[in-house]
This record gives structure tokens, C-alpha cells and sequence, in this order.
């Protein structure tokens, strides 16, 4: 007779390590939650770095975005990299998930504040909220699989000392924050170095790259939505039709071109190694981050556009086309060898992140960038047609 009750492993299953060769290893309905709730967190960076480039507050605005989203980041990944080795999916495994995702809102609720008048504390505590839960994840991985132990430990370790930090930065002097900020996250992206240096976890790597992709689905869709906020406001002002027409066509242009240029790659197949898969890992902040300030950069956009803001033409141009260059610099770097430029193909993305660049003087800046990135992924498409770049692969 069956029973809808959930069975006793249910309740409570040892933590032990997935296989990195796992068959159709996916994502699962707990982890598309997490990500969704991380957009909170996302919205409001991406949402405060605008209003503090629109006031004139440049270098402020570029670095407390760098600081606010290092701790997004950070956080979604440290729970992305240690699920793809030792998700139970048990009651105690999705309390502490949701314990993190808590601490993401909370960090989401402070995220405004530390951004625009440097006051950490509710991002601090949402934070250290969410690292603590992971403390406690691999204490219980720690428990169950002895093979790894001691490397669960070593993380244990690391992230409740370095939380100890962040906390006792609370109480610091105003003019050491910087200081202790840059302190802290050095010894935050150690802690994976240092705990897996004798015995690494069994991170899945067609798991990993499909967590990351669907993280940088998030970021561009937070782009498009910034941007629709925006164009409503402007709508709203009255704007000038045609020059709002522009800026909406370079803006999807440039988010759709960079949405195909991403998902191109083919991304399991470099992740062999503990080395590579950090490089891959850490440099993907500055693909999250760029693809949301890209966002944040065409919203800017649009309102310098309807009149509003404190900023020059040539500056507001130039909040849009870094971001862009930048990630097309960094996904290029990621997932290409660079110790050569033999083949045409090589050479597309440096000289695309230059077009890209040099489109800042351009008398329409957005619509010149969303044209240059959409010919790239046309060069590209060409190139493989006819088998001159074997790596360029379609998306899937």
C-alpha cells in the first residue's frame, strides 16, 4: 500500500560525495530557488550603482558596486560549488539552504545602503548569516565522508575564522574599511586553495558549468528588466521617441549578442583541475558583474536620455561600453587558449572589445555597441561555417 508520507532517509541521509562522473546531473528545484532569490540581491546592487552614477558619484559608485557584489558572488558560489558535491537533498540540507537563502535577502535589504553611504552592517550580517550556514554544511559532510574530512574541516575552519573578521570590521575605524575589506576577501578566495590542497571535493563539471550559465541568465535578466523600468520612466517623461528607439535597439542587440557569445562555449571541458576550475570559477565575477552593470549602464542610460542625471554624455556612454567590453574580454580569456593568435577567430573578441571601447565617441554609443557585438556573433557563426575557428561551437 503506498503512502504519501516521505520515506525515513528523507528525513536525514549521510552526506556523502556525489560522483564528479554522475550521469545526467542536473540542477535541482532547491537550487533554481536559491538563484531566484539571489535576484533580490542582484536587483537592488544593480539598482543603487545606477542611482550613484546618475548623481556624479563615479569612483564611489564603481568601487561600493565591487564591494556589494563581491559578497553576492562569493556567497552563491561557495553553495554552488559544495551542492555539486554533497547535495542530500534531505531536511537538514534544505533548512540550511533556505537558512542562506534568508541571509541572501537579508544581504539584498542592505545591499542600498552599503553602496550609497558605505554602511555595511545589514549586508554584513545577511552575509555572515549565509557563510555560517555553509559552516554547518560541511561540518555534516565532514561527519559522513572521512576520505575528504579533512578538507570539509579546513573549510569549516576558514569560514567561521573569516567570519570572525567581518564582524569584528563592524567595530573598526571608518578609514581602515577598505583596508580590512580587501584583508578579508584575500583570505576568503584562500580558503578553497587551502582546504582542497591535498584532497579536492567531487564537484560535477557539466553540473558546475549549467549552475553558472543559468547565474549569468540571471544577470542578464536583470539587465533586461532594469532597462524596461527605465524605458517606462522615460515614456513617462515624455521622451524623445526616436532616441528612446535607439537605445532599447543597441540595448537588446548587445544583451542578446552577449547571451549567445556565453552560452557558445563549451565550458565542462576545462574544468579538469582544481587550478583551472578556480581560475574558471573566480573569474567569473567579473562576468556576473558586468553582465548586471550592464543593466544598470543602459538604464543610465535611458534617463540621461529623458533629461535627469548629473553626468556627461561621454560619461554615460562610457557606463554602458565597459561593462559590455569586459565581458566579452573575460568570457574570451575564460574559455580560449591566449598564448597565440594563429587563427582568424582569435583575434575577433580582442578586437570586438576595442570597437566596443572606441564606441564611447560614438554619436550613438548603445545602438553603435549592440551593432558591433551582433556582427561578432555573425563573425563568429561565419568562421565556424566554414571550419576556420574548430572551437566556436552553437549554443545550446
Amino acid at each position: 500500500m503506498s503512502s504519501s508520507s516521505p520515506s525515513p532517509s528523507f528525513w536525514h541521509r549521510p552526506m556523502v560525495a556525489r560522483r564528479a562522473d554522475e550521469r545526467h546531473r542536473a540542477s535541482t528545484m532547491l537550487e533554481l530557488f536559491f538563484d531566484l532569490c539571489f535576484v533580490a540581491a542582484v536587483a537592488q546592487a544593480a539598482s543603487a550603482f545606477e542611482h550613484e552614477l546618475a548623481a556624479g558619484r563615479i569612483g564611489h559608485a564603481v568601487l561600493g558596486y565591487a564591494m556589494v557584489f563581491f559578497a553576492i558572488w562569493w556567497a552563491w558560489m561557495n553553495f554552488t560549488w559544495f551542492a555539486s558535491a554533497y547535495d542530500t537533498d534531505d531536511v537538514p540540507y534544505r533548512l540550511l539552504t533556505l537558512v542562506q537563502i534568508t541571509g541572501a535577502l537579508v544581504l539584498a535589504a542592505g545591499a542600498a545602503e552599503a553602496l550609497e553611504h558605505e554602511d555595511f552592517t545589514v549586508i554584513t550580517w545577511g552575509y555572515v548569516i549565509m557563510r555560517l550556514a555553509m559552516v554547518t554544511q560541511w561540518l555534516r559532510a565532514a561527519r559522513s565522508d572521512p576520505e575528504r574530512r579533512g578538507t570539509c574541516l579546513r573549510y569549516a575552519a576558514g569560514i567561521f575564522l573569516v567570519q570572525i573578521g567581518w564582524v569584528v570590521r563592524l567595530a573598526l575605524p571608518e578609514d581602515t574599511g577598505l583596508v580590512t575589506f580587501a584583508v578579508l576577501v584575500l583570505a576568503e578566495i584562500a580558503v578553497p586553495a587551502l582546504a582542497e590542497r591535498t584532497t579536492t571535493t567531487t564537484w560535477h563539471p557539466h553540473h558546475i558549468a549549467e549552475r553558472y550559465g543559468l547565474f549569468t541568465l540571471i544577470v542578464l535578466g536583470e539587465s533586461i528588466t532594469a532597462a524596461t523600468g527605465a524605458v517606462r520612466t522615460a515614456l513617462d517623461t515624455h521622451a524623445a521617441l526616436g532616441d528612446l528607439a535607439a537605445l532599447v535597439a543597441g540595448g537588446l542587440l548587445t544583451v542578446f549578442a552577449l547571451w549567445w557569445l556565453y552560452f557558445a562555449q563549451s565550458a565542462p571541458r576545462l574544468l579538469t583541475s582544481l587550478r583551472t576550475a578556480l581560475l574558471w570559477g573566480y573569474g567569473h565575477y567579473l562576468v556576473f558583474a558586468s553582465a548586471a552593470a550592464v543593466g544598470a549602464g543602459l538604464a543610465l542610460n535611458v534617463a540621461h536620455t529623458a533629461g535627469h542625471g548629473h553626468i556627461s554624455d561621454r560619461t554615460a556612454a562610457a557606463v554602458y561600453t565597459v561593462p559590455v567590453a569586459v565581458f566579452i574580454a573575460l568570457v574570451w580569456l575564460l574559455h580560449h587558449r591566449t598564448s597565440g593568435l594563429r587563427r582568424a577567430g582569435d583575434v575577433l573578441h580582442p578586437v570586438a572589445v576595442l570597437a566596443v571601447l572606441a564606441a564611447t565617441y560614438a554619436p550613438s554609443p548603445i545602438l553603435t555597441t549592440g551593432v558591433i557585438t551582433a556582427l561578432l556573433i555573425t563573425a563568429t557563426l561565419l568562421l565556424a561555417a566554414r571550419g576556420t575557428d574548430s572551437r566556436a561551437e552553437p549554443a545550446h
